[in-house]
């Protein structure tokens, strides 16, 4: 499990991981009749058509590929593999509206669906919940979207709005959470069809491959971050600075906190205040807990890294109040020190990324004070590849896919 979620983690006690998960993001994914949004039965075309794979290119005639589009598949539940398939275009469905992915941010959470960690998903399956497009279809009863509109859908993709978690307006802890590319087909596609009430509004500052990873790493480090019991001007740590600590540290620049960036190697001292840090710590050079009880105490260390032995070397640096906040899933328990947490009234906290109201809100702050993601683009073809260099750990920091 540890190695599907990452292969490069930090290696040691004390040593803070640069690489990490995205997101200790909730656990439930619905795949009953009544919220399954898998637009149609799933057609592989014969005859003229063929099932691509790898990164082999398309021929599809003109009059053909207005029906049809291509898909990157999971194909089976036994089968740990991405398959690019020509698929009849899906139809929308009352309530749901379908959009032309422009862009599709590929995230570690996607190697669940690969792997079919979680039970219930059914295969065939096209992953990927961080999806930026253009609306290009609406169903009967959707108000305040139409044709044309620019919008996005991340980790929360639709809620069932009955359970008692929607009654209270907590949709992302909605007991049938759909999350795209679990629940239902993902951005793995040229076309996906999603519940009108997962749909957030792309700003125009923002392309579609900018937008993408502002939909899952960006609003779990930002919702994470202004739902913490940090102030301005507190101090803020940020533990890992790979795909989701770059975003967080930026967030905690702009949002007026002390930011401390901590990694491992002396040599990313010079990104980590290009992002915005006033400090940096190095993990392998000192030790964690006493360099930030120095700088005076985190009142917030945020770990997006996904090694537990990591994570435990920051609860040492909490000051009084203080929270370990994580956003990075790891696999194996974390050892917690509790005479020291209770002397320092110490939490420890986790946050699972946010609604689409929250991905709106992201990216207009992001728009507002220049937070961007580091991303690689890769077209629509080159998924498997593009999957492969992110779960290796060499994406700097984003891997996207591009129409």
């Amino acid at each position: 499990m540890n190695r599907l979620l990452r292969e490069d983690r930090s290696a040691g006690s004390g040593g803070a991981g640069e690489a990490e998960g995205d997101g200790a993001k909730g656990g439930r994914w619905a795949h009953n009749d009544e919220f399954n949004h898998d637009f149609p039965a799933r057609v592989k075309l014969r005859g003229r058509f063929e099932t691509y794979r790898g990164t082999r290119g398309f021929k599809l005639d003109m009059e053909s590929s207005q029906n049809t589009m291509r898909a990157v598949c999971v194909p089976a539940a036994d089968r740990p593999e991405l398959v690019i398939e020509t698929l009849a275009k899906p139809a929308v469905r009352p309530g749901s509206v379908r959009v032309r992915v422009g862009a599709c941010g590929i995230c570690h959470s996607d190697a669940l669906t690969v792997h079919n960690v979680f039970p219930g998903i059914t295969f065939p399956r096209a992953p990927g919940h961080e999806i930026a497009g253009t609306i290009d279809a609406v169903g009967e009863g959707v108000t305040g979207f139409a044709v044309g509109d620019r919008v996005g859908v991340g980790w929360h993709g639709g809620h069932c709005g009955r359970c008692d978690r929607c009654r209270r307006g907590d949709f992302i802890t909605c007991r049938a959470l759909q999350v795209p590319g679990m629940a239902y087909d993902g951005g793995y596609a040229e076309y996906v069809v999603v519940p009108a009430n997962a749909l957030a509004r792309i700003p125009s500052e923002l392309r579609d491959e900018e937008a993408a990873p502002l939909l899952c790493a960006g609003v779990t480090t930002y919702n994470a971050l202004r739902h913490s019991p940090a102030r301005a001007g507190d101090l803020v740590a940020v533990l890992g600075i790979g795909g989701l600590g770059h975003l967080a540290v930026q967030f905690a620049a702009k949002m007026g906190f002390e930011t401390v960036a901590i990694a491992r190697g002396a040599q990313k001292a010079s990104f980590a205040r290009e992002l915005g840090a006033h400090h940096y710590v190095d993990s392998r050079a000192v030790d964690v807990g006493e360099e930030l009880q120095r700088l005076g105490g985190a009142a917030v260390v945020l770990s997006t890294v996904t090694a537990a032995d990591a994570m435990q070397p920051a609860l040492q640096g909490l000051g009084i109040d203080g929270q370990l906040l994580v956003v990075g899933a790891a696999m194996e328990p974390l050892a917690v020190p509790t005479a020291p947490m209770i002397g320092g009234r110490h939490s420890i906290k986790a946050w699972p990324s946010g609604t689409c109201v929250d991905s709106e809100e992201t990216m207009a702050f992001a728009v507002r004070h220049g937070v961007r993601a580091m991303i690689e683009t890769m077209p629509f073809d080159r998924a498997p590849d593009a999957y492969a260099r992110m779960m290796r750990g060499d994406a700097r920091f984003r891997m996207v896919l591009t129409a």
